[in-house]
């Protein structure tokens, strides 16, 4: 590698060819290896012998000559979102479907609640059998209307619900694009990279505890929570941001913004 100081994605993996690695790959507490490389820059990939296992290890590395080393890891970041496309004259049918939908399930008022969010969702979801998902749950619309409640109502309107909707389908093509095998569900490391495609750069840390939260027994993520994992995402980012008003990443909080702060995501 050539100064890269970002975390690796699966196509560097895939069009460059390792410059050594261990003769036998084996379950072993211990692997020593000498070898006899060219000045450059390297990086170093330890595993564990079966995927999705974490382990404590120790890395050393001996040479005859001075070198520098470091964890190569992302800096924690989200990318400024693009700004919504006006109202088009053209709806397609699923969006005709969809404020339909809305018209009847809102009411008089034109908002909707969590309930109804929930029902809205689930039966436009229900009818993509490429999905796997069990629906989405009362508390995950709950967090999806504290991301676009705009107004501070506690409902949705027309215009945030279409926003939401908007941010939904985006993730669904990304979902969809990772879903190669058209499982339904996509695992932990296509995963990373989808939250990456998102806008939102996370460190291996992070990305561990998304993997812990989301990620079932076999370590695959469904679509509701695949939807759940990056509306809780934005919203942390979206709140942190109203709290660093100078914008250098640190942000002092006392108990009851600290409350504000997980309740609001």
């Amino acid at each position: 590698m050539h100064g890269n100081k970002q975390h690796l994605q699966k196509d560097f993996f895939l069009y460059n060819a390792s410059k050594a690695r261990s003769k036998t790959y084996i379950n072993m507490r211990e692997v020593s290896q000498r070898f006899r490389l060219p000045p450059s820059e390297y990086v170093i990939v330890p595993s564990t012998y079966e995927p999705h296992q974490e382990g404590e290890f120790i890395l050393r590395v001996f040479s005859e000559k001075r070198n520098l080393s470091e964890e190569v890891e992302n800096t924690i970041s989200v990318d400024r979102p693009v700004p919504w496309p006006g109202n088009t004259d053209y709806e397609s049918e699923e969006q005709q479907q969809f404020r339909s939908i809305f018209k009847q399930i809102a009411g008089d008022d034109m908002e909707i609640c969590a309930d109804e969010l929930k029902n809205v969702l689930n039966t436009v979801v229900n009818k993509h059998k490429d999905l796997k998902t069990q629906g989405f749950t009362l508390e995950s619309c709950r967090s999806m209307i504290a991301l676009m409640d705009t107004d501070g109502s506690g409902r949705l309107n027309l215009q945030e619900f279409h926003h939401l909707w908007k941010k939904i389908k985006t993730w669904q093509k990304i979902f969809k694009h990772y879903d190669t095998d058209q499982s339904g569900t996509i695992n932990s490391y296509e995963m990373r990279n989808a939250v990456n495609d998102a806008g939102f750069h996370l460190n291996s840390q992070l990305y561990d505890i998304i993997t812990m939260r989301y990620a079932d027994k076999r370590m695959n993520i469904d679509f509701d929570s695949f939807i759940c994992c990056f509306v809780r995402l934005e919203g942390m980012f979206r709140a942190f941001n109203a709290f660093d008003k100078d914008g250098d990443g640190i942000i002092k909080l006392n108990v009851l913004e600290w409350l504000q702060l997980t309740m609001y995501a």
